[in-house]
């Protein structure tokens, strides 16, 4: 029976929690010090459980969609998110008890009582607290005062602190300030993606459920540049009969299943790029092990859009804290690209081909400084570049009647003569035009891929799937059925006595195992049934045992999690069984 399969028993949920902080997948930070909420350790098996998921994810969105991959900075100057709209939009509604002073995220504490609490505007929230007569978990106390609060982390760069910055709540913002080079890069053809995986930080005002909200966390990001124009997008076809659970904004109370091709037909998703990577998210998840039936797409609501947004869904999974968001899939308009072009003054921008090519007349103005300098001196050349400047049609205007061309420099409005500027258009042809492109964002929540995929692969028996190994009898057998691609540990390396040679051979298997890239785990201490034990709590797909029969045969059993069965094979066929089993 599976953790989630287990549903409300909360002792079965705290047993799991309690097996992955045993065997090294995760615990609170600074924990000998009490702790601070909403930070967490990776150990030695999440850490790589981490990475094996974060490689799958390069797998798919680096080498398979072919996105570009970046390691930017986490530090990121004030300016950024001035303009890209953080500084003011990237808040959540606070609210703190009278009594003891705590606070609290306010639609946390609405939960159950109204419906998506987290997509309500502060009018809405307060009015919720007075007609639910919310009152202080913590003390009991009344409620007081709803405020926004920014999550982002406040820093400063440099010893005299001069200059402000912030920890990136996203890793977006790189990619976008980027994008003339990253274009160039890909020889200026569009579409085209980038990717980062790095870690993200959110002062999150009152962090709770664990792994799932925490204040520094690992993210994966894609963001997906094309043209607007562009309607039909031929990588979609992979996935246009894909049938998914969708929950669209228009009746959120409510879940029902489609067609991604369907669901672009009838507007539900605006997008054939949206939708693709919608289908690539959710595969990505069924081959890291995430069941089907506990999958579906939400639509944002209209309130709790993020302000860069156009249309958002998020991959859900259903897990022992309920629905929860694992990756947001955003279509960001041109909305980030525009920003930053108005902030920086730098045009981020991309051709495209015209269909037709068109005929446009180019005007062009020039001074002549010889007529400019003994007249202007040492203001000749402010003089020459504000004309440059100026409207085609005004200078075309002075220089045809002959009258002096009114200059302002300064505070001052000079009289250039039309003698010393010349006007003249030229005829060009036209194949391409400037645009600024258009962005869909697949955000991965890297930690909670971990906890929805950790959960999914906890099964508990009564006994194990091997009678006569099982051991001394100590409750319920565990074993986390994780995806042998993403398991932390591949094999297990066992001598059936650690005497009599069986090490060494069990020795030089694990060698040849490592020298492959694969992760092991020698064990020769205790019952073989123990060591299987041991192996199947974390995860590990194949165990190796070295018994007395090698020393003749020259022959290993490999056993498996899942099923208890086991194969003899040879020593020198044991590495490349291994990796057969995993690729297959």
């Amino acid at each position: 029976m599976s953790a989630f399969e287990l549903g409300e028993d909360r002792k079965k949920t705290r047993e799991l929690y309690a097996l992955l902080k045993r065997r090294g997948f995760f615990w609170p930070s600074y924990d000998i010090y009490g702790g601070v909420a909403g930070f967490f350790d990776l150990g030695p098996l999440g850490s790589l459980l981490k990475d094996n998921i974060e490689n799958a994810w390069k797998d798919r969105f680096v080498v398979k969609e072919g996105f570009l991959l970046v390691d930017c900075p986490s530090i990121t100057p004030e300016i950024v998110f001035k303009h890209s709209g953080h500084l003011e939009k990237f808040t959540d509604q606070m609210i703190r008890c009278s009594g003891c002073g705590t606070p609290f995220r306010a639609d946390h504490l609405l939960e159950g009582r109204v419906e998506n609490p987290d997509s309500m505007d502060a009018g809405s929230l307060e009015k919720a607290f007075i007609e639910h007569s919310v009152k202080c978990p913590v003390c009991g106390g009344e409620l007081q005062g709803l405020e926004e609060f920014n999550l982002m982390f406040k820093t400063h760069i440099g010893p005299g602190g001069d200059k402000t910055a912030y920890l990136r709540p996203e890793t977006a913002q790189s990619i976008f300030l980027n994008f003339p080079l990253l274009y160039r890069m890909n020889r200026e053809r569009m579409p085209f993606g980038v990717a980062q995986i790095g870690k993200g930080y959110r002062n999150e005002i009152s962090p709770r459920q664990g792994m799932l909200r925490q204040r520094e966390f690992h993210m994966a990001e894609g963001e997906f540049f094309f043209d607007p124009e562009d309607r039909v997008f031929a990588p979609f076809d992979e996935h246009r009969k894909l049938e998914v659970e969708l929950v669209p904004n228009t009746d959120p109370g409510r879940s029902i299943t489609r067609t991604l091709g369907d669901a672009v037909n009838n507007g539900m998703i605006c997008s054939e790029i949206l939708a693709h990577f919608m289908g690539v998210t959710y595969t990505f998840a069924l081959d890291i092990g995430i069941p089907k039936k506990h999958i579906r797409f939400r639509e944002h609501l209209g309130p709790e859009m993020a302000h860069y947004a156009r249309d958002c869904w998020d991959l859900e999974v259903e897990t022992s804290s309920g629905w929860i968001e694992m990756v947001g899939i955003a279509d960001r308009s041109a909305y980030d690209l525009e920003q930053h072009t108005k902030g920086s003054g730098q045009e981020l921008l991309a051709k495209r081909k015209l269909r037709d090519v068109r005929t446009m007349t180019l005007t062009n103005i020039e001074v002549d400084l010889k007529v400019l300098g003994p007249i202007f001196r040492s203001t000749a050349k402010p003089v020459s570049e504000a004309i440059l400047s100026m409207d085609p049609a005004s200078v075309r205007k002075a220089v045809a009647s002959g009258e002096e061309l009114p200059v302002v420099i300064g505070n001052e409005t000079l009289k250039v003569p039309s003698t010393a500027v010349r006007i003249s258009d030229t005829l060009i042809k036209v194949s391409t035009e400037d645009y600024i492109p258009h962005v869909v964002e697949p955000s991965f929540g890297i930690d909670r891929l971990m906890v929805a995929v950790l959960e999914h692969a906890y099964f508990e028996a009564e006994k194990s799937p091997m009678k006569e190994e099982a051991g001394e009898d100590e409750g319920p057998y565990r074993v986390l059925r994780l995806d042998r691609g993403i398991s932390p540990i591949k094999c297990g390396v066992f001598p059936l006595m650690n005497k009599d040679g069986l090490p060494e051979i069990a020795r030089e298997i694990e060698k040849s195992l490592r020298k492959t890239g694969l992760t092991t785990y020698f064990d020769h201490s205790g019952s073989i049934g123990r060591r299987y034990a041991r192996m199947d709590e974390i995860g590990t797909p194949f165990s190796i045992t070295v018994d007395y029969g090698s020393l003749t045969d020259n022959a290993v059993t490999i056993r498996f999690r899942d099923t208890g069965e086991q194969i003899r094979v040879h020593v020198k066929d044991v590495t490349r069984s291994i990796m057969d089993l995993l690729e297959n």
